[in-house]
């Protein structure tokens, strides 16, 4: 690891899940998780999540999680492995069309619905029983600085509805000892995706200024005027899924350079 430091035993004898963890943000999370002691399930579409599994010595479950039964069958299949679930992280998730809204058609704005928001809603229904049964639990929600931003419409409303489950479930579960954030990565840099999200390659110079537009504006609204990096977000992520953030809950932690979202 690099970056910010690494606490070794931070997340020892915590069960972690994490969603979206073949690439990007939810592998460098589980990286760090892994650094720091954590007994992990790796949940992704993607085969390639048994790679990164193999690599850090975790529970590898493909399942596609913008259906309730993926779901369902991911953490099944964690609590099989490791009798119950400490953690969740609930990364999945990201814009697939940069356009302006009237641009978009019916499918396409359900499609960003379902990748952003519907992923992280399955999880959470399907976590929060065994969470309740033990009396206690972690969930951490991946949002998006990008709740204003232009030409994703569709994707900012999924993750400002992120922003707002994270609020009513913190209020409603933690009776039940259970915590609920969530943070908001600004632009962040990358390898590229190994994983495509299935946007389409610009094709008119229309639709490279479409999409070169929100890369202006995401560098504009960062203070630092800069991307993040994967570290960064790794590192807030994993803050706030451990017990140095026991009295954090209901809120959105802005990792963007300053851009609130």
């Amino acid at each position: 690891m690099s970056g910010s430091p690494v606490h070794p035993d931070r997340f020892a004898g915590k069960n972690v899940v994490v969603t979206g963890a073949a690439q990007g943000i939810g592998l460098a999370v589980a990286r760090r998780l892994a650094a720091e002691s954590a007994r992990l399930t790796l949940v992704d579409r993607s085969e390639l999540v048994h790679q990164a599994a193999t690599e850090l010595g975790a529970q590898a479950v493909v399942a596609d999680l913008e259906a309730y039964t993926g779901a369902e069958e991911a953490i099944a299949s964690a609590l099989e492995h490791h009798g119950r679930i400490d953690v969740l992280v609930n990364n999945v998730g990201g814009a697939i069309n940069f356009k302006p809204y009237t641009e978009f058609t019916a499918e396409e704005i359900q499609a960003e619905i379902t990748r952003s928001l519907m992923t992280t809603l399955w999880c959470c229904r399907a976590v929060l029983p065994t969470m309740t049964e033990q009396r206690r639990g972690v969930i951490v929600n991946v949002s998006s600085a990008a709740t204003r931003g232009i030409h994703r419409v569709p994707y900012s409303a999924a993750k400002g509805g992120i922003n707002a489950l994270t609020a009513s479930l913190a209020l409603e579960y933690a009776g039940a000892g259970i915590r609920v954030a969530a943070t908001a990565p600004g632009g962040t840099a990358a390898p590229e995706r190994r994983i495509p999200r299935g946007t389409p390659t610009p094709r008119t110079a229309r639709e490279k200024e479409w999409f070169q537009a929100h890369i202006d504006q995401t560098l504009a609204s960062s203070l630092l005027k800069r991307y993040g990096t994967l570290d960064e977000q790794a590192a807030a992520i994993c803050f706030l899924a451990s017990d140095e953030a026991s009295y954090i809950t209901g809120t959105v932690l802005p990792v963007a350079g300053g851009d609130l979202g």
